[in-house]
């Protein structure tokens, strides 16, 4: 991992994510965008046949639990029940 891909620091901040990498670029993502760009097939799979991921009506986005998935990502748990996405550090710098 380099400085580029290594995360010193990730946090909330109302609804975006905020990573403080170790060369000290700070990375900041919508959760909106986070949602609808998740990277598990069943999204990939949604958003390749053109349908929609999120939001659907009345919904709002919130991360209700995150964990690292070995040292190559995050995995981050959905309100809306999703919890299958794993953002790697390299999806997420260059988001």
């Amino acid at each position: 991992m380099t400085a580029e891909t290594e995360a010193r620091s990730v946090s909330l901040e109302g609804d975006t994510l905020v990573i403080v990498w170790a060369d000290e670029h700070v990375s900041r993502i919508a959760l909106v965008e986070l949602r609808r760009g998740c990277p598990c097939a069943q999204c990939r799979e949604l958003r390749d046949r053109g349908e929609t991921i999120w939001p659907r009506p009345g919904d709002t986005i919130e991360v209700t639990d995150a964990e690292l998935a070995g040292a190559w990502g995050l995995s981050l748990q959905w309100n809306d029940g999703h919890e299958t996405g794993i953002y790697p550090w390299t999806l997420l710098r260059a988001w």
